[in-house]
């Protein structure tokens, strides 16, 4: 492990990485403001078992395959940004004109599921890794992966906490915004379709 500088240095930055507002972080608004506080903590908690995929993914070694082989990165980045335009249609299509638009309600599990695979299909958490981690990583002090193991579980805990807390904070502030009007909720469910959709194209059109 580094030493307690450095790992105090890792936390704070990677504290300010996660409150940072990305597709991960949308895809919980989204969820916790249109099908409640518990929708938006376990897509928080889908999302963290996803970072852990991308941690065994660097102990590993696969996430050097992202870099070095641009077809690997474009197919994942490809399936990431067609996953966001389809959640973002099925919200946009699911809007009869006599009830409110949400994205469509799922089981805590398909939500739970929908959160690994938004986290898991961007390629730019892979590629974050790769480039953060190995910065804080000692070989006098033990084995590289352990290192980054390590490091990477501790960014995934805080992670997680700094997105439960956004999933409560954006349900607190749906409920007042949407209260009992179907027509705010339209509005929401539209403007959540028309989002998911537009981070799904800035996602196909990003470049390494």
């Amino acid at each position: 492990m580094p030493d307690a500088h450095s790992l105090l240095l890792f936390i704070l930055a990677g504290l300010a990485l996660n409150v940072t507002p990305g597709p991960d972080m949308l895809y919980i608004v989204a969820r916790s403001s249109t099908e409640g506080r518990r929708a938006g903590i376990v897509s928080a908690l889908g999302v963290g078992a996803g970072t852990l995929v991308h941690i065994a993914a660097l102990t590993l070694g696969l996430a050097a395959v992202l870099r070095s082989v641009p077809l690997a990165y474009d197919a994942v980045r490809l399936a990431g940004a067609g996953y966001l335009i389809y959640l973002g249609i099925r919200a946009l299509l699911h809007s009869p004109a006599s009830a409110p638009v949400t994205i469509e309600r799922a089981s805590l599990w398909a939500i739970f599921r929908q959160g690994v695979v938004t986290n898991v299909l961007n390629p730019k958490v892979a590629l974050f890794f790769l480039a953060f981690l190995p910065q804080f990583v000692d070989p006098s002090r033990g084995a590289p992966a352990v290192q980054m193991a390590v490091l990477g579980l501790i960014f995934d805990v805080n992670g997680t906490l700094v997105n439960i807390s956004v999933a409560v904070g954006a349900h607190s502030v749906a409920s007042l915004f949407m209260g009992q009007q179907s027509r705010n909720a339209r509005i929401m469910g539209r403007a959540t379709g028309v989002l998911f959709i537009g981070l799904g194209a800035r996602v196909a059109l990003m470049r390494k």
